[in-house]
This record gives structure tokens, sequence and C-alpha cells, in this order.
């Protein structure tokens, strides 16, 4: 098997995973943030939720410009 071509795979296939996860903390934050009555503060869980989700997809920006 083609080295180059079992990197592109591995890649893209971490890519996915890593925006996955992105989107399912971005989930868990928007359901957090929902049960939470609007007078309230904002749960710092959801603020570290959004902020994973936000890095995770850096992270996976990053991959595109490294391979």
């Amino acid at each position: 098997m083609n080295t180059h071509t079992t990197d592109a795979a591995m890649t893209s296939e971490l890519r996915s995973v890593l925006l996955e996860l992105a989107r399912r903390q971005d989930e868990l934050a928007a359901h957090e943030a929902a049960a939470t009555p609007y007078w309230t503060p904002c749960p710092s869980s959801v603020l570290g939720r959004r902020s994973a989700a936000a890095v995770l997809r850096a992270e996976a920006d990053h991959l595109l410009t490294a391979s």
C-alpha cells in the first residue's frame, strides 16, 4: 500500500473524528444552555464545551494545511 495514500486516509479520518467531537461538544453546550434559566449566569461548563469545540475545529482545519 502506498504510504502517501495511507497518510492521507488517516489524516482524513482523524479530521472527521475531530469534527464529530466538536459537533458533540457544541450539542452538549446547547443542551446545557437550554436547560439554564435565562436569569442565571451561563454555566462555566457551557463555555468550556464551546471552547473545546472551537479548539477541535481549529485542529481539524490545521490538518488541512499540514497535509
